[in-house]
């Protein structure tokens, strides 16, 4: 069940992303990650893209299917990404992440795609699907290529975890 937490300061956790948002995006990241991996949807933050793109959350099911999440904290945030549609040839469905509370409603109007994008509210413990992504299959050239790189990030951040002192030579 989703429940919006105490607000966050700074002293009590390390994310301020935004002055004054009750969940920053690290915040709405492991909710979100948690209700992924709920439904056998394996997640990683912060993967490259092409263009020098970066999705804030990516994750890949038992069948191969690509989930991109992007999250938002705030309005301005929000309004202001340009970059987001670069996202939707990457991935067969592509979600939005914001807080509890959070008014998600510019996300119905017809810039942000409501016919192919799904909406999520989450917060530091868990998440909710409030409107489902429509699936756009990849093609299977851009799948095998998009899953390839998925799985090098993993290992290399693995290795990175598992001994910080090895030299990963790209």
């Amino acid at each position: 069940m989703l429940r919006t937490p105490d607000p966050i300061t700074a002293s009590d956790n390390a994310c301020a992303d935004f002055p004054g948002s009750p969940l920053c995006a690290a915040d709405v990241a492991r909710g979100t990650t948690r209700m992924l991996l709920r439904h056998d949807l394996i997640a990683m933050a912060e993967v490259p893209l092409d263009g020098n793109r970066r999705a804030d959350l990516m994750a890949i099911d038992a069948r191969g299917q690509i989930v991109i999440v992007e999250i938002k904290v705030s309005r301005a945030d929000l309004l202001g990404d340009g970059k987001w549609t670069d996202y939707l040839g990457c991935c067969d469905r592509y979600y939005w992440a914001v807080p509890a509370g959070f008014d998600a409603s510019p996300l119905d109007g017809a810039a942000f795609l409501p016919e192919r994008t799904g909406i999520i509210v989450a917060d530091r413990y868990d998440a909710a699907v409030i409107r489902d992504a429509h699936t756009e299959p990849l093609s299977a050239a851009t799948r095998k290529r998009v899953t390839l790189a998925f799985g090098r990030r993993a290992g290399r951040r693995l290795i990175a975890l598992t001994d910080p002192e090895a030299q990963i030579i790209l």
